[in-house]
């Protein structure tokens, strides 16, 4: 039998056991759709001129939780996350009010589970998404949280500023990692106030890595895709929106020049050997969602929306049982992909070698010099989008790179070890209906590494800056989280 034989042969026995694997597992665990990143009436404003200030319920988000619930449903979801900003005593209102109306919302659309949750103001960091574990007390866990923790609880003037230090974001981590119940810490929109390439704002490199290793079980990633991508399109779904100064909008609410997103998704992650992989190469189990934070649909003029409803454009999926503890679950771990318009609605990606096989977010163990192959499914859903398009995905990049440990610089933002080993236009596909599966060996490991994929409907080799302005449903991709290959 020849070389060339003979990996055929191998590659379609893997295919085979990746199908039946798929085939078997499917009967417990499917993709679901969901958002991490919901806003509601009860992200408020405030009258501060009065002491506690008086709540002004709907002035940044403005839809009932139900209506979100019900959007949600209509655009294929099958869980969210309500997180309303934190605010002066805003963990009272949460407590009172808005959890009140997350149950009635769960009573009247039970298509979609629905996490408690919030948009905490991280000590001393932007917004960070917090999802409670559904439970008994989770409103009281929730409200025990924000009190305590939520940058801009206080209502006093001046605010106390021990609550936006460094030191009360350690305290928060470690107080939450000791729950009987974990809670889930995702950044949310990283990068919306870098200054460029590399020069971050709020949040920083040292930071998430000091949070992930304070806390590794909650603090467990970063919005990859944010939400606001419809701020480009004028009310009537065209691009070219502008601000009140005549400026032209950008993805995202990303407005500074020289750090727009790329590809809709944030630097941190489109950037092949950037900061998220810099992560991923210290072996950090650290992941990336994609979310909608909706507020105001951009369709209502009247309060100048500049969001997608939930599902409308962005759409984390997750391989989970649909209930909330696997939905959770699969959000910690990792079985999780990031897409935009509905450009894949499955995505299955494999590692075999030494008789073993690892999923997205799990870990291959095997000496070095073992054959890996390489299986990577995805489905193109039938029909139109809700941008009116049927898009097709043009190509797969299959990325790699080397695991080297902690590294002792924290502020390290690169990985060099990092490529595209890979990429996939359609001639190199199988079809199977709407599934296509590209099968290929990796080259020989004699180290660690990591692997990961992502797609796009369009002909860039790399994601460019977003331009102001632009059509989002013209730049789609999709971005698988990684497997680690440990290599002994």
């Amino acid at each position: 039998m020849t070389p060339r034989i003979w990996l055929s042969v191998m590659l379609a026995a893997a295919l085979m056991l990746v199908l039946a694997f798929r085939t078997s597992v499917s009967e417990s665990r499917q993709w679901l759709a969901g958002d991490s990143h919901i806003h509601s009436h009860w992200s408020v404003g405030y009258d501060r001129r009065q002491g506690p200030p008086r709540v002004l319920k709907g002035q940044e988000g403005i839809y009932s939780t139900p209506r979100n619930a019900v959007m949600a449903r209509q655009f294929g979801l099958r869980w969210m996350v309500t997180t309303d900003h934190g605010g002066p005593n805003h963990s009272q209102l949460n407590f009172e009010q808005a959890y009140r109306e997350l149950t009635l919302s769960r009573t009247l659309v039970p298509e979609v589970l629905q996490f408690y949750g919030m948009e905490l103001n991280m000590p001393g960091m932007d917004h960070h998404t917090l999802i409670i574990p559904k439970a008994e007390d989770e409103a009281a866990v929730l409200w025990d949280i924000e009190s305590q923790f939520d940058q801009n609880e206080d209502w006093q003037l001046p605010p106390d500023p021990h609550r936006r230090t460094p030191d009360a974001r350690r305290r928060a981590l470690e107080y939450m990692a000791k729950l009987d119940e974990l809670p889930l810490l995702f950044a949310n929109h990283p990068s919306r106030s870098a200054l460029a390439i590399g020069v971050y704002g709020l949040d920083s490199p040292t930071e998430f890595r000091e949070n992930n290793t304070l806390a590794p079980d909650v603090y467990r990633g970063m919005e990859g895709a944010p939400g606001h991508q419809a701020s480009t399109l004028t009310p009537d779904g065209a691009p070219g929106r502008v601000d009140a100064r005549g400026r032209l909008r950008a993805r995202g609410g990303y407005q500074r020049r020289g750090a727009h997103t790329m590809g809709g998704f944030d630097q941190m992650t489109a950037i092949v050997g950037g900061l998220w992989d810099a992560l991923l190469g210290e072996g950090r189990r650290f992941w990336v969602v994609a979310t909608s934070d909706s507020h105001a649909h951009y369709a209502d003029q009247a309060r100048q929306g500049s969001d997608f409803w939930p599902g409308e454009f962005h759409k984390t999926y997750v391989f989970a049982r649909p209930e909330f503890g696997d939905v959770l679950d699969g959000l910690r771990q990792g079985r999780v992909f990031a897409v935009a318009g509905d450009l894949i609605s499955e995505l299955d990606v494999m590692v075999i070698g030494g008789g073993e096989r690892a999923e997205m977010g799990s870990t291959l163990r095997l000496t070095a010099g073992t054959p890996v192959d390489l299986t990577m499914t995805f489905r193109d859903p039938v029909g139109l989008n809700a941008g009116g398009v049927d898009p097709t995905v043009a190509r797969v990049d299959l990325i790699m790179g080397r695991v080297q440990g902690p590294l002792s610089d924290s502020r390290i933002d690169r990985n060099p070890t990092t490529r595209v080993i890979a990429r996939f236009g359609q001639a190199a596909w199988r079809a199977r209906g709407d599934e296509y599966t590209i099968t290929t060996r990796l080259p020989a490991l004699d180290h660690s590494v990591y692997v990961r994929v992502r797609g796009t409907s369009t002909d860039d080799t790399e994601p460019p800056m977003d331009a102001p302005g632009e059509n989002p449903w013209t730049d789609l991709w999709f971005y698988s989280n990684p497997i680690f290959i440990e290599v002994e």
